[in-house]
């Protein structure tokens, strides 16, 4: 099995749902859920890198998983991260997956899959995608498409329904044409820690800004992404107080009676 370490970003400050990590699901706090779920995947080291006290607290009942203490500053989770492998020492060559602090039902075969799609691909880069099954997902722009090439690299990444099929859509925006496939991104990554520094480093990208993805950045750098079909189902995460409400139900149904 590919060795790998897991690294979860959780700052307080969430723009859509202020203090995410902490907020309650089952009457425990989000972020010890997505920690439990790195340590399923089995992990050689799971970090979780924060800016605030009160969620390195929080998971002080895991002995398991190590805290980083980072800046407050950081513009983004990745570049939290790249301070958070600076503090835990990794090598240049250690493979990290970055789960999102907001992911309580983060499949151990889905974790898995994203670094195994780094250490058996050519890219830098990697992450996972799944397949959109009705129109109105295609046509959310808060949930991100993309399309890849015939070496499962990213094209692109957008909010935007891509491919887009001049003839089907024509006819109807209702349904999703027959015979076509389209994937919607799963916000999980690979890569190793000196590529970590080395995007952490990057300036934002043009198509990034307009976008606001940060993955395109490395697109727009020349890089390559790797995007492999997670082997699980993979619920979206939780960004909005209507997903988690969303996730408490998904939770009771899975919590035996």
């Amino acid at each position: 099995m590919t060795e790998f370490v897991v690294a979860i970003p959780a700052r307080y400050a969430a723009s859509r749902l202020p203090g995410k990590p902490l907020r309650l699901l089952g009457g425990e706090p989000l972020v010890l859920h997505v920690a439990r779920r790195a340590l399923l995947a089995g992990a050689r080291e799971v970090w979780v890198a924060t800016d605030d006290q009160r969620i390195a607290d929080a998971l002080a009942g895991l002995g398991e998983v190590k805290v980083a203490m980072t800046a407050a500053s950081h513009a983004s989770g990745t570049d939290r991260l790249a301070e958070c492998a600076r503090i835990a020492g990794w090598d240049d060559d250690t493979v990290v997956v970055n789960l999102q602090g907001d992911e309580p039902f983060a499949p151990a075969a889905g974790i898995r899959a994203v670094a195994e799609a780094l250490v058996d691909g050519a890219a830098p880069m990697s992450t996972l995608a799944t397949t959109v099954e009705d129109a109105e997902t295609l046509f959310d722009p808060n949930v991100v498409k993309l399309v890849r090439n015939v070496r499962n690299e990213a094209l692109y990444f957008s909010r935007a329904p891509i491919a887009w099929h001049r003839d089907g859509f024509a006819r109807s925006r209702e349904a999703l044409p027959e015979g076509h496939q389209w994937l919607r991104h799963i916000g999980i990554y690979g890569y190793r820690a000196g590529f970590l520094q080395q995007v952490a480093a990057m300036p934002p990208g043009r198509l990034e800004q307009i976008e606001a993805l940060e993955q395109l950045r490395v697109l727009e750098a020349g890089f390559s992404i790797s995007v492999a079909i997670s082997p699980e189902a993979f619920p979206p995460g939780i960004d909005t107080p209507e997903d988690l409400e969303r996730a408490e139900a998904v939770l009771r149904a899975m919590t035996p009676q």
